[in-house]
C-alpha cells in the first residue's frame, strides 16, 4: 500500500501553503503523480460564553464565494505550539481571552490533497476585550446558543468542517 517517492517537485511556494506535484512508484510498480498542499497546521477554538452560548465568527471566504459561520481559527506560526495559536486566534478574532483552554482533538481535514492538521480546543471563562484581526481579515463575532449552532449544522447553514467537527464532537462525545 505504501508509495515510494521518485521525485519531489515543488510547483508553488506561498506565505501559507506550498504546492507539490511529486512522482511516486505505486505498490504494483507503476508510476503516478501526486499533487498536494503542504500546510503548517492550524488551531481552532470553540469558545463558550457560558454553559448555553458560544461565539462564532462570520466571514467571507473567497474560495467558495460565501459568507461562513466558523469557530475562531488560524494558521500556526513557525514553531508555535497549537495551544498558543488557539489563544492568539481567539483574541484576534473575537477580542476574548479564556481562563481555560481544553484540548479536544486534532484531525486532517483533507488527506487526499493536503497534510494540514487542525488542533481543536474548547475555551471557558471568557473575558471580553477588543478584537484585533489581521489587516486582511474581516470578521464579525456572533454570540449564539450552542443548541442553535448544532441546529445550523443540521440545516446546512454551518458547512465549515472544523466548526462541524468541534460542535458535534462536543455535543456527542463530551457532553
Amino acid at each position: 500500500m505504501i508509495e515510494k517517492l521518485i521525485k519531489k517537485n515543488k510547483i508553488y511556494h506561498g506565505s501559507v501553503i506550498d504546492l507539490f506535484c511529486d512522482e511516486v512508484e505505486l505498490p504494483n510498480g507503476a508510476t503516478a503523480k501526486r499533487a498536494y498542499l503542504r500546510h503548517p497546521g492550524a488551531a481552532a477554538v470553540l469558545p463558550f460564553m457560558d454553559k448555553e452560548n458560544i461565539i462564532l465568527v462570520k466571514q467571507y471566504r473567497h474560495a467558495i464565494n460565501q459568507i461562513t459561520y466558523e469557530i475562531p481559527a488560524g494558521k500556526i506560526d513557525n514553531g508555535e505550539p497549537p495551544l498558543e495559536c488557539a489563544t492568539r486566534e481567539l483574541e484576534e478574532e473575537t477580542g476574548y481571552k479564556a481562563k481555560k483552554l481544553e484540548a479536544l482533538l486534532s484531525f486532517y481535514p483533507t488527506t487526499a490533497f493536503s497534510n494540514e492538521v487542525i488542533y481543536l480546543f474548547a475555551a471557558f471563562g471568557l473575558k471580553e476585550g477588543k478584537p484585533n484581526p489581521d489587516e486582511d481579515e474581516f470578521v464579525s463575532r456572533e454570540i449564539i446558543s450552542f443548541k442553535e449552532a448544532v441546529e445550523m449544522v443540521k440545516t446546512g447553514k454551518i458547512r465549515d468542517s472544523k466548526t462541524i467537527i468541534a460542535l458535534l464532537y462536543f455535543e456527542n462525545i463530551l457532553k
